[in-house]
């Protein structure tokens, strides 16, 4: 205290301090000595309220610190800034090859990097941990949290001083000066809905970043299935390219015997071709699935991945009930969830728009020298605006209503849109899980039966080429669906995971309904 009514005075300017030699100085130390007081209280009161503010604030991100970890120093990022190219450019390579990593994610990065496979968990957790639309959404929720603090926060006072400038140093009349403090309040409720208004955008953000996460998530699990399809199609090419070359040469063996046409030999030629033009087209498209997971995982698009991990048959697929599964999307729905908090903060802002039609007043305190008498320099008053714009404060009033109940319809929309997700993520799941069945059951035995049976057949002479380049097109053909139905059938296992709430991919500790 001592030390800032000591600032106070010194920061005055001398010929300001000036104020008589007799009581008046006397009275004016006093004047300046209270409102330094009332100033300094103020400002205790406003780094409470703050405190607290802070408090609940680290109390929100603990659980989002926990999970996230800790951000990079930022003098890893100022050490980019320099004005070499080159180390620009390496610093933006490597921020592009690691990432937006936290600290405590590095050894999880390593380990993932030295992979012998690619399996759809490790995946998901890395494209979690280093995509930056997920960090952007992080940032976005911490800035909704910082909004409550400067909502809930009084003005800041006012102190004002204003003086006589003929009355400086002049040996006639007493240093004439007018010391002034005040702060204003708001009517009582609106710092509160205001609190309310930043805290429902805060839950609604941090929704968003759920969803952003689950989304992300769906992708790469989609991404990873095409990846693993993709890769055991061409190792079926290979398998086929073998075949075609058995074939070409069965036909080539009958040609030279006499017992077949060259037709034969030149048609297997042009089948092996085709088997060689699928080849290309394979590798083509697993290129370009690497390059969208690269992207997930904000690397390089044309970095290696390890290879994924084979296919295991998922043990016997269990659905609940369709009211069930619709009652559990809407209870874990994040979409839902941030309807519902925007929903709350455009009620607290209907609230806060009626109270605008109450005034706000502001609290006052002034020292004036230039009243003759001693006991009229001292002086408090209280100050109100007067609400008489009503046109303005009426729409206000009607634009919050109208952005309540448009936030009320995109609810009852998002809750239409989730149950109509959740069934047809359920009918696409079971039509997926019966196509695989059918191919591993019937489709798949019955072709390759059939391919032993014309080869046979054609080598002893009992049926044409003909009917063994058809058998082995069949096969080519139903062993490269068979493929893209397992894919599909995993995309439908997560888009179901993502319509319930849950992070596909992932088990339920961190997330997913597994």
């Amino acid at each position: 205290m001592y030390f800032y009514l000591h600032w106070l005075r010194e920061a005055m300017p001398t010929k300001f301090r000036v104020c008589s030699r007799t009581r008046s100085e006397q009275t004016c130390n006093y004047a300046g000595a209270l409102l330094a007081l009332l100033s300094l209280s103020l400002a205790s009161c406003a780094f409470d309220s703050g405190s607290r503010v802070h408090a609940l604030r680290d109390e929100r991100e603990a659980p989002l610190a926990g999970a996230i970890g800790s951000p990079r120093d930022d003098a890893t990022l100022n050490s980019a800034r320099g004005n070499d190219p080159g180390r620009v450019h390496q610093k933006r390579a490597a921020s592009r090859s690691l990432g937006p990593l936290p600290s405590s994610s590095i050894e999880e990065h390593l380990a993932f990097e030295r992979l012998a496979q690619l399996d759809r968990i490790s995946l998901i957790r890395e494209v979690l941990t280093r995509n930056p639309s997920v960090e952007a959404a992080r940032q976005a929720w911490r800035a909704a949290l910082a909004e409550h603090p400067q909502a809930t926060a009084l003005p800041d006072p006012a102190l004002e001083y204003s003086t006589a400038p003929l009355t400086i140093r002049s040996d006639d009349v007493t240093y004439g000066q007018i010391v002034g403090l005040s702060q204003r309040f708001p009517w009582p409720g609106k710092l509160a809905l205001k609190g309310k208004v930043a805290t429902a955008e805060a839950e609604a953000a941090r929704h968003d970043y759920e969803a952003t996460r689950q989304s992300l998530a769906l992708i790469a699990s989609i991404l990873f299935d095409q990846y693993r399809a993709v890769v055991r199609s061409l190792e079926l090419n290979e398998e086929h390219r073998g075949l075609a070359l058995d074939i070409k040469a069965a036909a080539e063996a009958q040609y030279e015997a006499g017992r077949a046409s060259q037709q034969a030999p030149l048609q297997a030629e042009v089948e092996h071709s085709h088997v060689l033009h699928r080849g290309v087209v394979l590798r083509s498209r697993r290129a370009v699935i690497i390059a969208q997971l690269n992207g997930l995982l904000h690397r390089s698009p044309e970095q290696p991945l390890p290879p994924p991990a084979p296919w295991i048959e998922p043990p016997e697929l269990v659905l609940e009930a369709s009211e069930a599964l619709q009652e559990q999307a809407l209870q874990n729905s994040p979409e839902l969830l941030s309807s519902e908090a925007r929903v709350r903060a455009r009620e607290s802002a209907v609230d806060l728009a009626k109270r605008e039609y109450y005034p706000d007043f502001a609290v006052k305190g002034s020292y004036n020298s230039l009243w003759a008498a001693r006991d009229n320099r001292w002086m408090v008053g209280l100050s109100l605006n007067i609400p008489i714009q009503f046109g303005a404060r009426n729409a206000a009033t009607s634009q919050a209503k109208a952005r309540l109940a448009s936030a009320r319809a995109r609810l009852a929309a998002s809750d239409d849109a989730i149950r109509v997700e959740a069934e047809r993520a359920r009918q696409h799941l079971i039509e997926a899980r019966d196509v695989v069945r059918l191919y591993d059951e019937r489709l798949l035995p019955a072709v390759r039966a059939q391919i032993e049976a014309a080869l046979i057949g054609y080598e002893t002479g009992r049926n044409g080429f003909q009917a063994l380049i058809d058998a082995e097109r069949s096969l080519r053909t139903l062993e490269t669906e068979h493929q893209d139905a397992i894919a599909t059938f995993g995309q439908r296992h997560a888009e179901l995971e993502r319509a319930l709430g849950g992070i596909p991919g992932l088990p339920r500790q961190e997330g997913g309904i597994r």
